[in-house]
């Protein structure tokens, strides 16, 4: 089973983490509730680095990414995401094999 996924660096501002890491759980709740085709969405801080988040995501495959950034709750997510980072860099991977 072939997927799309995705590592995604955010660098926060500084002051910023609590807000950003409130909004990644709202966004993160709503994708558990209306997106079949995201089989994961991870959130991870990094020790030792307090202003950066490590978001994994694995898609079903490329059709369910595209209607992942249509879906209300994450354009909101990338709209408002924007006053709390100072950068964001993303890798898009193709899962070749994975569980589930």
């Amino acid at each position: 089973m072939a997927g799309l996924a995705l590592v995604v660096n955010h660098i926060l501002r500084p002051g910023h983490a609590e807000a950003f890491d409130e909004l990644a759980l709202r966004t993160l709740e709503a994708i558990k509730v209306a997106e079949p085709g995201t089989l994961v969405y991870a959130v991870h801080t990094v020790p030792g680095e307090p202003l950066r988040r490590v978001f994994y995501e694995l898609y079903r495959d490329r059709a369910a990414f595209e209607a992942h950034e249509r879906y209300p709750h994450m354009t909101t997510f990338l709209a408002d995401r924007r006053q709390h980072i100072e950068s964001v860099e993303v890798e898009f991977l193709d899962a070749q094999a994975f569980t589930g």
